[in-house]
Parts: structure tokens; sequence; C-alpha cells
């Protein structure tokens, strides 16, 4: 590890924090009808939409949400069908093949944007604009609505309703996303990444032989992957293509824009809460989670590879296997530890070319449930469940009926809790456990043994917390993984959102009380703490026998010189 690498990773979340306050300042205005920049197409959109604005209970909201997925959907798997008879698709690529084409679906309605795919061979330019693109905005914006429905439901008092889920798509859409994407399309075509509708080019290399090179609306994509918090890549080699990631400032603006909107949402839950410093705490837990995780990231990726110090060659500064040279061993671990802790997905290395312990932490992070910073609003809605738990813990402890921000958390809200946070390692280890024993589960794998075990435990980790990063060395494109991190990506997405907005309806619609000697003060360091060690110990009781199999045995295997 050197001094320039720490001052990177601190460079990088110093500027995180330095836009936390803004940024919040304005997705609360936005979100709330108090700041409306693009009103005029705020209101075009929902009058093309019949949304009629009128609040919903939080039945309504979930119904609206999941029937516009499943449509939207619908039209995704469509368009990459027929892309054949379709404009925009100078390669003539044909239909992508059905069971590729459900997986894809799934993925980018969920914004996991999981590709088992190459980007540049299988998908037209339009499947990727309109099919691809267009869910990364809708996405992403179904997730900030439903976090805002969540903070509703804990700042209300007595009322029926959480918002309008229309209301809440069209005003995250059009005056956070859209014009957001368009100065950062932009800033990353200034900086070489491509923006064009032309055909592929072929090239003669040095030693005369021909390449083929990828052509198409790249800018565009990257800009909204990053900030939407998708990930999903318009070229296979994601974020390490220099196509999409050219210079070590797009590398630090994409990982920029992954952490934004998340740190921005801490701060317009304490404006919500009308007191600040329960945002700041939340933000606290955050940074003491990722702080953690890009420490021991960078640590076991700079110590390099125990297998290769036995050999008779200098080890140099570090595991360098899957690395771009570009950006070194520091952005790189950094890269990870953001792109894994935020359900962004996109990478800028391989993560299957991870020392052991380097690898084992960004699979921790999705594992944590995606709440350090976590993707645009599910980081934040997924926080708030902790914090419910957090506060049910503590109130045990002293025997009292546990508060959050005045709000008594009783039997009906503390089950839908654990109904949240027991799907997503159920769909998890169901699926590994059983892909680890078949023969169709383990027929794709490029590694045996514990590593190629974490694969396995990383794809459906990485599918069922939305993140859609991959360990690579697991070729998931066959009918076995395409349906079942399908059904996983779905589970853990729409089956954790529907618990969170029944908590929002439940707590709306309850009084206020005032705090008494016995509540927990839920604004200070030592709440921050108390939900950092919920975080943990719920992530590593559920998920710690998976983890021992897998990258924890290939650790001490590899230091006695061992390897598969």
């Amino acid at each position: 590890m050197t001094f320039n690498g720490w001052a990177q990773i601190v460079f990088f979340f110093a500027t995180v924090l330095l836009v936390t306050r803004p940024v919040g300042i304005f997705l609360h205005r936005v979100m709330e009808g108090e700041l409306r920049p693009l009103g005029g197409l705020e209101r075009l959109v929902l009058r093309l939409s019949r949304a009629d604005g009128e609040e919903q209970s939080w039945a309504r909201y979930a119904a609206s949400l999941l029937v516009f997925s499943a449509a939207t959907m619908l039209v995704t798997y469509a368009i990459q069908r027929l892309q054949l008879l379709l404009p925009w698709n100078p390669q003539h690529l044909g239909p992508v093949a059905a069971g590729s084409a459900f997986n894809t679906a799934a993925s980018f309605t969920t914004n996991t944007n999981w590709q088992g795919y190459a980007g540049e061979t299988t998908m037209s330019y339009l499947s990727q604009m309109a099919g691809l693109a267009w869910h990364n905005f809708i996405s992403a914006a179904a997730g900030i609505a439903v976090a805002f429905a969540l903070a509703r439901g804990l700042t209300r008092r007595e009322s029926p309703t959480i918002g309008n889920f229309w209301v809440d798509l069209t005003r995250a859409t059009v005056h956070v996303l859209l014009p957001a994407s368009i100065v950062f399309a932009l800033l990353f075509v200034s900086q070489g990444v491509i923006q064009n509708l032309a055909p592929s080019r072929e090239a003669t290399t040095l030693e005369g032989r021909t390449q083929t090179i990828a052509m198409g609306p790249v800018a565009s994509q990257e800009a909204i992957k990053q900030l939407g918090t998708n990930g999903g890549g318009f070229f296979n080699a994601n974020a390490a293509h220099p196509f999409e990631n050219p210079t070590p400032l797009t590398n630090y603006l994409s990982m920029f824009l992954i952490f934004v909107i998340p740190a921005g949402l801490t701060y317009a839950f304490g404006r919500m809460a009308k007191d600040q410093k329960q945002g700041w705490a939340l933000f606290g837990a955050m940074a003491f989670l990722f702080a953690g995780g890009v420490g021991v990231a960078y640590w076991a990726e700079a110590r390099g590879n125990p297998i290769v110090d036995r050999l008779a060659v200098t080890r140099g500064e570090g595991n360098w296997e899957g690395k771009e040279v570009r950006f070194g061993i520091a952005n790189t671990a950094l890269y990870a530890v953001v792109t894994t802790d935020a359900s962004c997905g996109a990478v800028n290395g391989m993560h299957d070319s991870f020392t052991p312990l380097g690898g084992l932490v960004p699979l921790f992070d999705i594992q944590m449930g995606e709440v350090v910073f976590g993707g645009v609003g599910a980081g934040l809605y997924g926080i708030l469940v902790m914090a419910i738990l957090s506060v049910f813990i503590a109130g045990l402890m002293v025997g009292r009926t546990p508060e959050y921000l005045g709000k008594k958390i009783e039997t009906r809200e503390v089950q839908l809790a654990m109904l949240y946070v027991l799907i997503f390692p159920l769909v998890i280890l169901a699926f590994a456990g059983w892909s680890a024993v078949a023969p169709y589960g383990t027929s794709s794998l490029a590694n045996a043994g514990p590593h190629g075990f974490s694969e396995i435990l990383y794809a459906f980790t990485s599918a069922a917390g939305n993140n859609g990063s991959a360990f690579a060395g697991l070729n998931a494109n066959t009918p076995w993984y395409n349906v079942t991190l399908a059904i996983a990506m779905l589970a853990g997405r729409f089956l954790m959102i529907v618990p969170a907005l029944a908590i929002a309806g439940s707590l709306a619609a309850k009084k206020v009380v005032a705090p008494g000697p016995g509540t927990l003060p839920t604004a200070g360091p030592l709440f921050a703490g108390l939900v950092v060690g919920v975080i943990l110990v719920v992530g590593a009781l559920t998920f710690f026998p998976a983890l021992a199999l897998g990258p924890a045995v290939e650790h001490v295997l590899a230091n006695t010189g061992k390897v598969f």
C-alpha cells in the first residue's frame, strides 16, 4: 500500500462527502414537489401517462410499481427477440436467445444489469438504447421512489398514504437522472468515450491480422449506468474497456457517480425527519463499513498472491492479475468496493482474479444487503429497515417498546422487517447450494474447489442483491443459470420492496409519541454503531458458513502453497 493510493481513496470519499448536502437538499425539494426545474416536461409525461397524481396507500403504490415493472420487462424482452427486424442494427445481429433475453429483461428491470452475454456481439444499438439504457433510468427512478415512500412512512403523522408512484417515478427521472446523465455523458465524450451509431470497424493489427473494433452509443449509457447504480456495460469488459473508461478522470467520475445519489439520499432523509442528525447517523454507519471494506481489499491486493511469493519471481507491487495497468491496484480495489457497496455492478477489474480475501470483500459487501450507500434508493430503504431492526433489538435490551422517529415499532413492523431480511439469504443460499451439487450447475465452471464454489455463490449473491457484477469464471449463459438467476433477481428486488412499502404504510398511519426516559437516541454515533453491528451480525451469521467454504478455505490453502 502506498501514500499515493491512500490519497486517491481519501480524495474520492472527500468529494462524495462534499456534495452530500447539496445533492440531498436538491433531491428532497424535487421529490417533495418544492422544486420543479423541468416542470413542463413533468406535466407532459404525467398527462400522457394519464396519472392523476392522487396520493396512494402503500398497497396501491406497490401495485403500481409491480404492474409498471412487469410491462417494461415484457417490452425489453420483445425488443431483444425482434432486434433483427428493428432499425439501428448495423451489424445485423439476430434475435437474442429466449433464455438470455428473459434473463436480461429481468436483470435490467430489477436494476441488476447482470449480463450473461457479450454486449458488443449480442445487442443491437436499438436494444442497447431502447431496451437497456432506457431501463437504467426507470429502474433507478423506481428505487428512488420507494426510498422516499418509506421515508414518508417514517415521518408522516396518521397518514393513510405514502405518495404517488407515478409522480415519484416521473420526478426522479425528469428532474434528476435525465439532466445529470446528459451533462456527464458529454463529459465522458470529452474524455474519449465513444458515442456514435456507426457499424463496427475492421483494423489490421501489427501482426497483419484483422481485428473487429466495436462502435456504438456508449457514453449515453455509461453516464446513466453509473448514476443510476445499474452497472451494465455496453462492452463485455465493462469499465475495463478503454472505450467505456479511457482515462483516470473517467474512472474517478464513474465511482463518484455511483455514490453521489445514495449519499445524498441520507441527507434528504434527515430533512424529511426535520432532524439532520438522523441522516448523518445513517451516513456515518455507511461510511464506517465502506472504510473497512476498502482497507481490507486494498491491503489484500497490495500484499499480493502468496503462491507467487513461493516462486522464483519478484512479487512486485502486489496482485496485478486481472487489473488494468491504467488504474493500478488502489483504484481497482476502490472500484470493487464502491461498485459492490452500491449495488452497481460495473467493474474495472476482474474480481475472479483478486486474492481470496480481496475477493471476499466485494462478495460480503453485497451480502450485507447492499446498504453501504447501496443502490439508488435501495440503499436508503435497506438501511432504514436495518435501523428499524436495530431499535427493536435495543428495545429488547432495555425492556421497552422500541421507537424510531417517534413511531412505535411493533409486531407488524418487525415481522415485515424480518421478512425483508430473510428473503435475501434464502434465495442466495438455496440456489447456490443447489447449483454446487447439480451437474448442470457445475458444468460451466472454470475452476474447481473453493474458488469454483465462490464463483457460484457470487453469481447468486450478485443477482439477489441486484448488483450485477460477476466473479467471472462461470459461464452463466446456460438454461439453468438464465432462469435461476432471473428468479433470484426478481425475488431480490420485488419480494424486498413490497415488505418495505408495507412497513411504510404501517408507520405512516401511526401517531408520533413523545420520547421518554427509555427512548433510544437514534441521531448519534451510538445508534450508528448499533446499526453497523446489526448489519454485520446479520450478514456474518447468515453467510459465514458459505464464506468459510469459499474464500476463507481458499485463503488458507493459498498460504500453504496449494491451488486448484
